[in-house]
């Protein structure tokens, strides 16, 4: 599930605020700083931290070594994503870049070796199951438990149907990019696989049509950028 800092109430993104700024602080610190109780407080670090939002640590004066240790909170990885980046615009910029220092080919070096890795990723998983069952396990292909993307099959195609691209911001300004995952799939399932619906498109949601009566040899098969 998905978070933004706008959705939590007002004393847990203070708090986020304050550990972003100041980088770990005491119950005290934060106490000080909010005008609250020191057990208001901590009901708030309680949930960050269950959240994994924010991360707690002892720290003992190491001049002496003696006491009782304070307890310091700061931000996790996941904590860091809740604010504000530019991973988008820095991957377009990387695509952009390859293109015009190293040209097209290089680029499609590079996303063949990334198809390369998914399959690597997914062939172990996909072992032993029918067709049906390894294209409903590829429903997970981007995210684990996706409930974005449903698969239908009639009797010459089956349907992966996505309607929440975790790549939608990069992949709508360099389309290039979902060579990726029709590469991918086509490799996984030994079929061909086209994209019938896109979000470049406008049609709100990608459709990958695995035509199950068109066959491909996966050891012979190279990477294709879409049409």
């Amino acid at each position: 599930m998905y978070i933004n800092l706008d959705q939590l109430p007002s004393p847990r993104r203070d708090i986020l605020h304050y550990l972003k700024q100041h980088g770990s602080a005491t119950v005290a610190d934060l106490s000080s700083h909010l005008q609250m109780t020191g057990e208001a407080v901590r009901q708030h670090l309680l949930q960050l931290t269950q959240d994994k939002f924010i991360q707690r640590q002892s720290d003992r004066t190491p001049a002496t070594g003696a006491g009782r240790p304070s307890l310091y909170y700061s931000l996790t990885v996941d904590g860091e994503h809740l604010f504000p980046k530019h991973y988008d615009g820095l991957t377009v910029e990387l695509i952009d870049t390859i293109i015009e220092q190293l040209g097209e080919d290089s680029l499609k070096q590079v996303l063949s070796s990334m198809t390369e890795n998914w399959v690597q990723r997914w062939e172990y998983q996909l072992r032993a199951l029918s067709l049906t069952e390894r294209v409903s396990a590829l429903k997970g292909i981007y995210m684990e438990n996706d409930s974005f993307i449903e698969m239908e099959q009639n009797k010459e195609e089956i349907l992966l149907i996505e309607r929440n691209c975790p790549f939608a911001n990069v992949a709508m300004k360099r389309p290039i990019l979902c060579s990726v995952t029709v590469n991918a799939l086509t490799k996984l399932l030994g079929l061909r696989v086209i994209r019938k619906e896109t979000f470049q498109n406008g049609d709100g949601r990608c459709v990958f049509s695995i035509l199950s009566n068109q066959s491909i040899d996966t050891k012979s098969h190279t990477f294709l950028l879409e049409e």
